[in-house]
């Protein structure tokens, strides 16, 4: 059944826009930190292409869900058509990027593919929320710094040390907002693993400065984290907001692509 109604601009919103914050900022976290690392034409490229992929995911969740339903709304319509163009100009701007690169920097993509899927997977099976499906969802898109990277003609080894501080981030946010929010909502928690986990992350990170692979500035970004969970967890933490939370971790994401990004611009 067909419901013909006009769509407003606040469904058209709802549609073409994703509402998921924590997204948008595993998305332009890696734009922003691979070309501050490995600028050039096709990064640029890269970067519209991965955003159109990005949109994407939104109304194609809709139209793949209304469409398994059996249901057929005017907001399936809006969906499969946002969908189309989103994904027509993802598809343009990432040829653009494949022509105009110095390299090759298919081993970074094919090494994402694994982790998109994963996603793609909890998003057809309305598992979104899923601890798995976030995680996959930004290692995914972390990988678009060290294919900008290879495109700017860097090599592999330099490229992958750089997904892998996106990915100490992005894991860490993840598991350290997680916890958070269930302690605003009355919710107790476990908070030693998530300590573990930034502890990990950090001593990974210093390791690999300690052995000149990645800068000194990159374990401080990773220490800041730690200090941020470690504070954030416990009993003396201040109550805030859902929102307030995620402001102040997009704040945390800016401030660890600067560190990374001058530690890499002035090698400290």
């Amino acid at each position: 059944m067909t419901k013909d109604l006009s769509p407003s601009r606040a469904a058209l919103k709802s549609v073409a826009i994703p509402s998921e914050h924590g997204g948008w900022m595993f998305l332009l976290e890696p734009i922003l930190l691979g070309l501050s690392v490995g600028p050039s034409f096709s990064g640029m490229m890269l970067a519209f292409a991965a955003l159109g992929a990005f949109l994407t995911r939104h109304p194609l969740k809709i139209a793949i869900d209304d469409r398994r339903k059996r249901r057929f709304f005017t907001r399936t319509v809006l969906a499969e058509r946002f969908a189309a163009g989103y994904a027509s100009c993802a598809a343009l701007a990432f040829m653009l990027a494949a022509i105009t690169a110095r390299a090759d920097f298919w081993q970074s993509l094919a090494l994402a593919l694994p982790f998109a899927l994963v996603q793609f997977y909890y998003d057809a099976t309305k598992r979104s929320r899923a601890a798995v499906a976030e995680v996959s969802g930004a290692l995914a898109l972390g990988a678009v710094a060290p294919t900008m990277l290879l495109m700017a003609g860097g090599s592999l080894q330099p490229a992958l040390t750089l997904w892998l501080l996106l990915a100490s981030r992005a894991i860490t946010a993840i598991f350290y907002v997680r916890a958070r929010l269930r302690l605003e909502y009355g919710k107790s928690i476990r908070a030693w693993p998530v300590w573990f986990i930034h502890v990990g992350a950090f001593m990974t990170v210093a390791t690999l400065a300690h052995l000149e692979r990645v800068p000194w500035l990159a374990a401080v970004a990773l220490a800041i984290l730690l200090a941020r969970a470690l504070w954030g967890l416990s009993h003396r933490r201040k109550p805030m907001r859902a929102q307030t939370v995620g402001v102040h971790e997009v704040f945390y994401g800016i401030l660890t692509v600067i560190l990374i990004a001058a530690g890499y611009w002035f090698g400290i």
